[in-house]
């Protein structure tokens, strides 16, 4: 079994280490601990990126220069691109 947990630092206390006993029992377990990248963040990192973004989000807002398909003509792409 694996588990993620996702939580800002502040928010560990001995709670969550009796909830991490309780759920792992006698088990051995190992626990990495690394900082999480906000998407938007990694995205927005490059000028040109960025730009880009906040355009395309102003025209999903404004409906416009959408590219709208059926499931069934999706499925249809979907097949041609795996079969070039």
């Amino acid at each position: 079994m694996e588990t993620v947990f996702r939580l800002k630092a502040n928010e560990l206390d001995n709670g969550f280490i009796d909830s991490l006993k309780n759920l792992f029992k006698d088990r051995e377990i190992e626990i990495s601990i690394k900082p999480t990248q906000d998407e938007t963040e990694f995205l927005f990192k490059t000028p040109a990126n960025k730009k880009e973004l906040l355009a395309a989000i102003k025209e999903v807002k404004k409906n416009e220069n959408l590219i709208r398909f059926s499931g069934k003509e999706f499925d249809e792409l979907y097949e041609k691109m795996l079969s070039a």
